[in-house]
């Protein structure tokens, strides 16, 4: 597996930073968000190192795959699966990425417009 030693979610990964730990399999690893933007907010990433969803090949269809399923999955956990939610993946500095580890942000529990901004 893809590490960078000096990336943020790398090293949560790792265990070497902690955090809020909601369900990880040896693919995916889902964290509450430490400034959560809505009642829940988890993000789900890759335990491999992939910058970004621009990064992302054919040879990744497994992996995000996985990451989707695990949404899906702690969207009827986290009781928001019937209200609705929303998935979202930051591409670069415009797109309002700030970590470079691709990830998905799981977020429900309340209404959300659109644009989104």
């Amino acid at each position: 597996m893809t590490r960078d030693p000096t990336c943020l979610f790398c090293k949560i990964v790792a265990g070497e930073i902690p955090s809020t730990r909601v369900a990880e399999d040896d693919v995916v690893l889902a964290i509450r968000d430490i400034a959560p933007r809505a009642p829940t907010h988890v993000l789900v990433l890759p335990k491999e190192h992939i910058a970004s969803a621009a990064d992302l090949t054919d040879e990744h269809a497994t992996v995000v795959g996985r990451i989707f399923a695990k949404a899906a999955e702690l969207a009827r956990s986290e009781g928001i699966a019937e209200g609705g939610y929303r998935i979202v993946t930051n591409i670069g500095a415009w797109g309002g990425q700030t970590v470079d580890h691709l990830h998905f942000h799981l977020m429900g529990g309340r209404a959300f417009a659109w644009p989104p901004g």
